[in-house]
């Protein structure tokens, strides 16, 4: 009997929800796409309202992950993250959270940071099995640095100054502002693997005294107060001595040596097809930065970033400002669309095919290329297609010989 009454309240409740969920669906097809809204429901008689657990915020945030792109196909790996799904590690003086391969499997290349600094921190002193590039986005800081032949630099950056400093050579960074931060780029995806950053504070501390003693030609009680563990961030005071180096005679690095690269300083490139600005950053122009080519772009409301694949490359990117939608195309009938925000990471993978959409109408979109070589390299879709004899043009792609014969051979980069 009990077993008969549970039946039939089983039987009873499939019939309520069988009944009241398709015209649930129903509603929603009739009221057109809803993407937008979160729902994976094309308006034509595709998809359902999600009833299950999900994460409604980010679902609006990225409606082309729920399908609207009819365009997509195939299966992609995820290319994208960001940096607000990082760990933040917090410490006297500011903060650091890391994108690493981990995060990103995609990226095999790179691997890049967003650091805080207050007012006299310090980003203590260390140095690295791979290079690192740097851009200032907020405040100003103090970066000072040596080569291998005793060489040095001191510079204070402001907003969208670079540096570089190639894997080994010695360097810090300070906070000049009230408050400052920047974007880190490293030219290794495994960032966090053991022997990748030295800390000098570290390897001092793992010394045996009477070694430091012998090295320095100083008493060893000097080293009694050597921080361990190494604190990686900590508060400082910034010198009021204009001078803040001690080199009596040392050769500073300047001009085709620099570590910097004061990107407002130089003219955007040319970009035919306007809207927006774009700056190219890599050996041509910054000769320091033979691992790491960069761009630095503006792109404005609803304008585009042509379609086009890098032949040299990985490219990974940061977003620093709007809102952005790209699809990527890995071959063999293999495509993606992805929707961007400031925060945002991504890769995309050697030689595929992409563009990058600012989907805003009244903000412009900001963000950072980089690529793992010594210069920025794209081929665009429209330019390959206009050096093409039309006549095949019109044939692989089923247009009329005058539209082919019409395409522009001028590469355009922006489009608004």
């Amino acid at each position: 009997m009990k077993l008969s009454l549970q039946l039939t309240a089983l039987v009873l409740a499939q019939a309520l929800l069988g009944d009241a969920l398709p015209r649930a669906h129903v509603e929603k097809r009739a009221d057109g796409p809803q993407f937008t809204k979160g729902q994976p429901i094309d308006g034509k008689g595709k998809g359902a309202v999600i009833l299950g657990g999900t994460n409604q915020q980010i679902d609006l945030q990225n409606p082309d992950n729920l399908g609207q792109q009819s365009t997509d196909n195939g299966v992609v790996p995820n290319l994208k993250w960001s940096f607000s799904d990082s760990k933040t590690r917090i410490l006297k003086g500011g903060w650091v959270r890391e994108q690493v391969i981990t995060d990103l499997p995609s990226s095999h290349d790179i691997a890049a940071a967003q650091q805080h600094l207050v007012k006299g921190a310090v980003r203590e002193l260390h140095w690295h099995r791979v290079a690192e590039w740097g851009i200032v986005y907020n405040g100003s800081i103090l970066i000072s640095a040596v080569d291998e032949d005793g060489q040095y630099q001191v510079e204070t950056l402001n907003y969208g100054d670079i540096w570089y400093f190639p894997k080994g050579v010695a360097h810090t960074v300070q906070g000049l502002g009230e408050e400052n931060e920047f974007l880190l780029v490293f030219d290794e995806a495994d960032f966090d693997k053991v022997g990748t950053t030295f800390n000098v504070d570290d390897w001092i501390a793992h010394t045996p005294k009477a070694v430091l003693a012998k090295n320095f030609g100083l008493d060893a009680s000097v080293f009694d107060n050597v921080p361990a563990p190494n604190p990686y961030i900590f508060n400082g005071t910034v010198s009021s001595d204009e001078n803040v180096t001690t080199t009596d005679g040392a050769q500073q690095l300047s001009g085709n040596a620099s570590f910097v690269y004061r990107t407002f300083d130089h003219p955007p490139e040319k970009v035919p097809g306007k809207g927006g600005e774009f700056y190219k950053i890599d050996s041509t122009n910054f000769p320091a930065s033979k691992t790491i080519a960069a761009t630095f772009v503006r792109l404005e409301p609803k304008g585009l970033r042509e379609m086009h694949w890098h032949p040299n490359a990985e490219e990974w990117l940061y977003f620093h400002q709007g809102h952005a939608r790209a699809t990527v195309f890995i071959g063999n009938t293999n495509a993606r669309t992805f929707d961007f925000r400031a925060g945002d990471t991504a890769a995309f993978p050697d030689n595929s095919g992409h563009y990058i959409e600012n989907t805003s109408a009244t903000e412009d979109l900001v963000w950072i290329e980089i690529y793992k070589s010594d210069r920025v390299a794209d081929i665009p879709l429209t330019q390959w297609l206009a050096l093409t004899p039309a006549h095949i043009v019109a044939q692989t792609l089923k247009i009329p010989l005058a539209v082919a014969q019409g395409l522009k051979k001028e590469k355009q980069v922006l489009i608004q």
